[in-house]
């Protein structure tokens, strides 16, 4: 084992627990507007993808660039679809025009 995978295997290790303790330390009510954030942060991931994608030789590089960029848009997309329901639970919703009372009628019998 290489001391390069091991200093990588031990970041993402850190990386794992300590995105436990945040998630587990934060509310359930909040827990959707974080992730939905979270989501649409996913873009560095789309632009690493696309720029590992320009500097790639081997078709293994090419295919996991294409899958890492492919799971990075769907993610982006969920966030701001997640985010925008989100939102639509806050909006007041437009009130029904109120309906017209009949017309009146007058002593001489005209309807006015």
């Amino acid at each position: 084992m290489s001391a390069q995978l091991l200093s990588n295997l031990a970041l993402f290790v850190l990386a794992l627990l300590v995105g436990f303790e945040v998630i587990s330390k934060i509310p359930a009510t909040l827990h959707t507007p974080m992730m939905s954030g979270a989501n649409s942060i996913h873009g560095v991931v789309l632009v690493g993808a696309i720029l590992i994608a320009a500097v790639a030789d081997t078709p293994a590089a090419y295919v996991l660039t294409f899958v890492a960029a492919a799971f990075a848009a769907m993610n982006v997309v969920g966030g701001y679809v997640v985010t925008d329901r989100m939102l639509e639970m806050f909006r007041t919703k437009p009130k029904p025009a109120p309906v017209a009372a009949p017309a009146a009628a007058t002593n001489d019998g005209d309807v006015r």
